[in-house]
């Protein structure tokens, strides 16, 4: 009898161990079919990262630094001053550049339909000369005329005898005169056309060189403003590294600015996980600096290429030795919110990115 209740008491105590394993397996397959079915919309991925543009500061000019107004990590506005340059020297080409044009100027220059320069006065004192010259023409064809008549008229009393032989010698000479003079008042009149031409010539010379002045002069202004290197745009600079005293070329880094108020969201997707993911899908990222900090953000867009195309050795699968591995493609997603002053975002920071490329998953 007290066998029998020996083992109707350990039968609900062996039952209970297999329930709890059932009950243990049945939520384990619920969870995995609840992840297989979540699955289905959306992509999750670890390798992202927040991405910016990081702005190199360059000089336009080389010189002496004279003043650094700024350190590291500290926020700028666009057209603040970051670095002076020694300015003396180029303070010197800019009077020297103005000078030539001042010279150029007085050479040349006609302004407002005045005539304010050598050039342009000898073109003026060509062109009356010419017209002179056209003028004596005129006036030697008259006086040839008037010989050729006179000569007529002699010839006629020389006939009639009337006057000496020596009177008809006289008037032929003196018609012989003028059409010689007439002669020489035309190349005179050619000559002169030929100097308005030479005087115009060089007036255009002259106008060119005093475009090339002030071009120069325009060059000298810039690289004098250029010794003030000004913040391109709101952000913080980061990795100074030019001090006061410090020779600097034209072209050599200086300083950085990031600009923190825009910054997007790089990840890097498995090529097998891209084939329901569109721009616009919303997406749900979480920061490793800030754990529990959702950021919200859309697909923006989707590279051309694999990000092993765009490495300083792509890989070449024509070789021989092909090892298939599944690429990432990199996709940039644009963030939503407004700036959060208490959590700042900054690029480089690690980001786990959840994209649902199922819209009605969300509803």
């Amino acid at each position: 009898m007290n066998e029998v209740n020996v083992e109707e008491t350990e039968k609900p105590k062996r039952k209970l161990p297999r329930l709890i394993l059932l009950a243990a397996f049945f939520c384990l397959a619920l969870w995995l079919a609840y992840k297989w079915w979540w699955g289905l919309s959306h992509v999750t991925t670890d390798n992202a990262q927040i991405e910016s543009h990081i702005i190199q500061v360059l000089p336009k000019v080389g010189g002496f630094v004279t003043a650094v107004k700024v350190t590291d990590n500290q926020a700028v506005h666009a057209g603040d001053l970051l670095v002076a340059i020694d300015e003396r020297d180029f303070k010197v080409k800019l009077a020297q550049a103005e000078a030539e044009l001042a010279l150029a100027e007085a050479n040349a220059g006609r302004q407002s339909g005045r005539i304010e320069g050598q050039a342009a006065a000898q073109v003026a004192a060509s062109r009356a000369a010419a017209a002179a010259a056209r003028s004596a023409i005129e006036q030697a064809l008259a006086n040839a005329d008037k010989a050729q008549k006179d000569l007529e008229r002699v010839r006629s009393l020389v006939a009639q005898k009337m006057v000496s032989p020596q009177a008809l010698d006289a008037a032929e000479a003196a018609a012989r005169a003028a059409l010689a003079q007439v002669r020489s008042s035309r190349d005179l009149a050619a000559s002169a056309g030929e100097q308005v031409t030479a005087s115009s010539a060089a007036l255009r010379a002259a106008l060119a060189k005093v475009d090339a002045a002030r071009a120069a002069r325009d060059f000298a202004a810039n690289q004098l403003v250029d010794t003030r290197v000004l913040a391109p745009v709101d952000g913080v600079v980061s990795n100074k590294s030019v001090e006061p005293g410090q020779l600097v070329q034209a072209g050599q880094p200086l300083l950085a600015v990031v600009p923190l108020n825009d910054i997007w969201v790089v990840a890097n997707l498995k090529e097998t996980d891209l084939r329901n993911i569109q721009p616009g899908a919303p997406v749900e990222m979480q920061v490793d600096a800030y754990p529990g900090l959702a950021v919200e953000g859309s697909v923006e867009s989707l590279s051309p290429a694999t990000g092993a195309r765009f490495s300083l050795l792509p890989p070449d699968n024509a070789t021989g030795n092909f090892t298939k591995v599944v690429q990432r493609v990199p996709v940039r997603i644009r963030l939503s919110q407004s700036k959060d002053t208490a959590h700042p975002l900054r690029p480089g920071m690690s980001v786990f990115v959840t994209i649902t490329t199922n819209a009605t998953a969300t509803q």
